[in-house]
């Protein structure tokens, strides 16, 4: 039951301590000053002390008036105030950086944002690294990157709305999409699913894409998180939405497809052509590290046939001390590199560099001499792990290795039979996919040819004046085709 406002100076007091459990981090001043009670609060860390000094308390205390709630927002020179007659609701906006100041007697207490955020300075992102381009991530603090957001984004046609989620703990959220750009549906379903969640807490923008993606049970993102500010607004710019969380240095992207996790902000700083064949070789990768393994795993088991004749020699001398069958020593080489790679990934960064680097030599040639395996298979491993190492997105990398696994087994099991099979269920699951409800393999399915350029190659930027059909975009041209293809020289002018 919430406790409302007014009451007695004590009561008051007394009430606020019990709010908040008795926390030894509340602050509580009271004075008596023209006859007067008046009673200032705050949360010892949660505020601004000199501004508080300095804007509040100085003003209140030298003043030979009585104060009235009307006096204190008009003479205070803080602009973000607020009035509340309710007790809970107070104390949630002190915990948030708030000086809340009561007047006894007052039907109200006055309520002077003076928030202390700690966060680190804007730094070169980690988990996304780029040769050209800005090198500047995002930091835990909202506001910071808002400003970030703004500066890039310059234009009033920037939407930036604020929703709260959590019961328990809450957190704020905020939802950023170009109004005459972005696809209504697109905006409304995203708004929807973040309005209906019923949570305790949301710890990070990785949790809230988990509870408001499509399908929670495939292994394959369906919304991209950044920590680069350039992909995030060169996605707004798209037509697509983005979701910040506060405390969180991470942001969600949708609606996207599965093309779009292989793309890099990269392509768009090189020439086309670079961009295009850089494109191109991610997609090949990918391939090659879903197959390598599977397919030498059903060669050596069931089809001897497809292998040359010079290479099979040499295969069958590797493999005369390997006690155990291909499929079993497939999975315990891709285990131990995904052992090495987990290691190195929670070591400090200079010891977990050595790690994967020596411990990749050191155990593979170890497992050659000892017996436990032939050279040709890690040498099939090191090129399927490095394929995978080439996916711009760490989520979309992870479902790459983590899909190798099953195939391992079917390839094992079936030969190249059990492969077909695995990759023609896997494009049966892409088909269902969604993302935000919209076709997680477009633009291959439903098919555009001209959204290809958006996905799956670069072309010059002369030739991409229409924007994405798949997108559904309220305006459909980014400019005008002919005067972007115009040149005229020097002397012409």
């Amino acid at each position: 039951m919430s406790t409302l406002l007014p009451m007695n100076k004590e009561r008051y007091m007394k009430k606020s301590k019990q709010l908040l459990n008795e926390s030894p981090d509340l602050i509580q001043k009271a004075f008596k000053h023209e006859e007067q009670a008046i009673i200032v609060q705050y949360i010892a860390y949660q505020v601004e002390k000199e501004k508080l000094e300095d804007e509040v308390m100085e003003i209140i205390t030298k003043s030979n008036h009585k104060w009235s709630n009307e006096d204190l927002i008009n003479k205070i020179p803080i602009t973000s105030t607020s009035q509340e007659d309710n007790m809970d609701r107070m104390i949630q906006q002190m915990i948030h950086g708030s000086v809340s100041i009561y007047i006894e007697g007052e039907k109200e207490a006055v309520l002077f944002a003076l928030p202390k955020q700690e966060h680190r300075s804007l730094n070169q992102a980690e988990t996304e690294s780029l040769v050209f381009g800005p090198q500047v991530s995002f930091t835990e603090s909202l506001i910071t990157n808002l400003n970030v957001i703004r500066w890039r984004l310059d234009t009033s046609d920037l939407v930036v709305e604020k929703l709260i989620v959590g019961e328990r703990v809450q957190s704020e959220v905020r939802i950023v999409y170009l109004k005459s750009l972005a696809n209504e549906e697109n905006v409304e379903t995203m708004r929807q699913r973040i309005k209906d969640l019923k949570v305790a807490e949301v710890e990070d923008t990785s949790v809230l894409g988990q509870l408001i993606e499509d399908s929670s049970s495939t292994v394959f993102p369906q919304l991209i998180f950044t920590e680069l500010p350039d992909r995030f607004c060169n996605s707004i710019s798209k037509g697509r939405v983005g979701v910040m969380v506060d405390k969180s240095p991470t942001m969600l992207i949708g609606p996207m497809n599965l093309f779009n996790f292989f793309e890099s902000t990269e392509d768009l700083y090189m020439r086309w052509n670079m961009g295009s064949f850089i494109r191109l070789l991610r997609f090949v990768s990918m391939a090659l590290s879903i197959i390598l393994t599977p397919m030498y795993v059903a060669a050596l088991t069931f089809h001897y046939e497809i292998v040359p004749s010079t290479l099979l020699v040499s295969l069958g001398q590797s493999r005369a001390t390997v006690p155990f069958p291909p499929v079993l020593e497939a999975l315990l080489l891709e285990m131990l590199i995904e052992l090495l790679r987990e290691a190195g990934a929670r070591l400090p960064t200079k010891v977990g560099q050595t790690m994967g680097i020596v411990g990749g030599i050191v155990l593979g040639q170890a497992a050659v001499e000892a017996g436990f395996t032939s050279n040709i298979l890690i040498i099939i491993i090191a090129l399927s792990a490095l394929a995978s190492f080439t996916a711009p997105s760490y989520l979309m990398g992870t479902a790459i290795r983590i899909i190798r696994f099953p195939m391992i087994i079917l390839a094992g099991a079936y030969g190249i039979i059990g492969i077909v099979f695995a990759l023609s269920f896997l494009v049966i699951h892409l088909l269902k996919q969604k993302s935000l409800g919209r076709p997680y393999l477009s633009p291959i399915y439903p098919f555009q040819w001209k959204d290809f350029n958006e996905s799956i190659i670069r072309l010059p930027f002369q030739k991409n004046a229409e924007r994405s059909k798949s997108m559904m975009t309220k305006d459909k041209d980014r400019y005008s085709k002919d005067k972007a293809n115009e040149r005229k020289d020097v002397d012409r002018l």
